[in-house]
């Protein structure tokens, strides 16, 4: 069979874009690998019903939204996407964009702009841009996700005691706070009693019993609680009147060219977010299984993941980082343990579907206040806080933005400080050396934390210049060896600029050097550059530094015995 790759190596389009469930058919799929298929999807389908639903809740939706989402959206996702575990569904990360979304054009809007974004990461997929969604700082998304965490346990306050409803519900994390302290006096015992019950048995049976479905068993145990007691707490009855029993037929959202305009930036929010989410999670399951993901691939699937989801009346669907672990952990072998959770999912709507609406609503704050908990990453926060002042500083900006002001904020804010941070370190590496470190194959490698010194003749040859530059040769670095550069005042018969220890260098640096060298000539001295990489050596000829005016050599040996000989 021919290679998709080109020549040059570079993947193709087919195994860029071919879904894992192809290549896992076609490693040979048998009875056995069904079985713990089936078994996994199972196992995570009983996770995702009530946070599927609690997650619909707190963005200002119907729970049944929820479900059609996570039956649509993660099925798609499992049966196109790139990666062999990937489960799709609602995601606690999405709650603040789309009650905003809710709050700011309705339901019509939110389910436009989520067929939007499916159509731009579909685009994204297909023009590459999932390569360079890992270029996104650690910091960034650490906080980000910290801070989105922070969010949700704000907007389930109301329901974890029991509040009633006011306008602050959808406004602010300041607003929310405020709202729930004036509306302290009105706190619901029986409201607060199934919240903490709740919390009380997921992390019981965590520690106890893990392999149990904790989150369910305590969902059904509150919900048995307030009905058989009577307790007076609002339920998914009460505020929704149930939920359907079947899928929608699918229907094209509402479209106008104000609402378009009016939702295209939410779109694009959602994009922006689904795209990391769905990646990370991705990335999250590699780790665990030793796999690679293809990431155009899966931005692919994510975006007709949304378009399906939307035409179902869903909302956004993304990667799920917990649910997708625990279909690791459930012993899944591939794509069709996500598309089994979808079906299951499906048939937990048809014939249980009567008793959601005894679920306490407080019991659903609780499993969220669970999930906004475990988002933050203490551990890496305590790893960046203790080892480092600049990722603190991004981590932070990151952190604070995204609570106080917006999502999209937060993630470009920590990007642009990131990459300035970045810039400032590889810019600070850069190192000009003046007739020292030389060894005979002149390699930049350190013995005992020192170099070799050049060879004596080479260093006492007062005809004759030699430096050496080591590091990234970039805009940022390109002013401290100009400055340099600039003192040569030796007026030497050779000049050798050595780039052996140069891993790139771009336009600017070039331009550094075209400059340097064109002082250089006016004093007729001879000028050698070696070590360049044949990459080095293109964007330097671009700046007009190429032979005959300008020697090139392997070595600075080489170069010294052709400026000798």
């Amino acid at each position: 069979m021919p290679s998709s790759a080109d020549p040059s190596g570079t993947p193709g389009f087919a195994e860029l874009f071919t879904p894992k469930l192809v290549t896992v058919l076609k490693e040979g799929y048998g009875l056995n690998e069904l079985r713990a298929d089936i078994l996994a999807g199972l196992t995570v389908a009983i996770v995702a019903l009530p946070l599927s639903m609690a997650i619909a809740i707190a963005s200002g939706t119907s729970p049944d939204r929820g479900l059609y989402t996570a039956i649509i959206g993660g099925f798609l996702v499992s049966l196109l996407g790139g990666s062999r575990f990937q489960i799709g569904g609602p995601a606690g990360a999405f709650i603040v964009l789309v009650a905003a979304t809710v709050a700011q054009h309705g339901i019509d809007g939110l389910i436009l702009a989520t067929f939007l974004s499916g159509l731009m990461l579909a685009a994204a997929g297909f023009l590459r841009f999932g390569t360079y969604i890992k270029f996104i700082p650690y910091p960034v998304t650490v906080g980000f996700t910290a801070g989105i965490a922070v969010i949700i346990f704000a907007s389930q306050i109301r329901d974890l005691l029991g509040l009633p409803a006011s306008e602050s519900d959808t406004g602010s994390f300041i607003e929310k706070l405020s709202a729930a302290a004036s509306a302290l006096p009105e706190v619901s015992p029986a409201a607060v009693f199934i919240a903490a019950l709740t919390i009380a048995l997921i992390l019981a049976f965590k520690a106890f019993r893990p392999g149990w479905p904790g989150m369910l068993i305590a969902i059904a145990a509150a919900s048995l609680l307030a009905f058989f007691t009577g307790l007076p707490v609002e339920t998914i009855g009460t505020k929704f009147g149930g939920i359907a029993r079947t899928l929608p037929l699918p229907a094209l959202p509402e479209l106008s060219a104000s609402l378009f305009w009016a939702v295209l930036p939410n779109a694009f929010a959602f994009t922006l977010l689904g795209a990391i989410e769905s990646l990370l999670s991705a990335v999250v399951a590699d780790g665990m299984t030793g796999r690679r993901h293809r990431s155009n691939c899966e931005l692919v699937a994510q975006g007709a993941a949304n378009v399906g989801s939307a035409l179902f009346g869903g909302i956004c669907v993304t990667g799920t980082i917990a649910r997708t672990a625990t279909n690791v952990r459930a012993g899944a072998r591939g794509p069709v343990a996500g598309m089994c959770h979808a079906l299951f999912l499906l048939a937990f709507m048809l014939i249980a579907a009567p008793l959601a609406s005894y679920i306490p609503l407080a019991a659903l704050a609780g499993v969220l206040v669970l999930v906004a908990w475990n988002m933050i990453e203490k551990h890496a926060i305590a790893v960046l806080v203790r080892t480092s002042p600049g990722d603190t500083l991004v981590l932070s900006a990151t952190f604070l933005f995204t609570i106080f002001r917006d999502l999209t904020e937060g993630i470009i804010v920590g990007f642009s400080l990131g990459t300035l941070i970045f810039l400032n370190r590889m810019a600070k590496s850069i190192r000009i050396e003046h007739h020292i470190p030389f060894v005979p194959e002149d390699q930049a490698d350190w013995e005992n934390g020192t170099r070799a010194p050049y060879d004596p003749d080479l260093a006492s040859d007062p005809g004759l210049v030699i430096y050496r530059i080591s590091g990234a040769f970039f805009f940022g670095s390109a002013a401290t060896v100009a400055a340099v550069l600039d003192r040569i005042a030796e007026r030497p018969q050779t000049l050798i600029l050595d780039f052996s220890d140069v891993p790139f260098l771009d336009s600017t640096a070039a331009n550094t050097v075209e400059g340097a060298l064109r002082k250089a000539r006016t004093s007729k001295t001879k000028i050698v550059i070696t070590g360049t990489s044949e990459a080095i050596r293109k964007v330097l000829a671009a700046h007009s530094i190429a032979e005959p005016e300008i020697a090139f050599a392997s070595t600075i040996e080489e170069a010294k015995a052709g400026t000798s000989g």
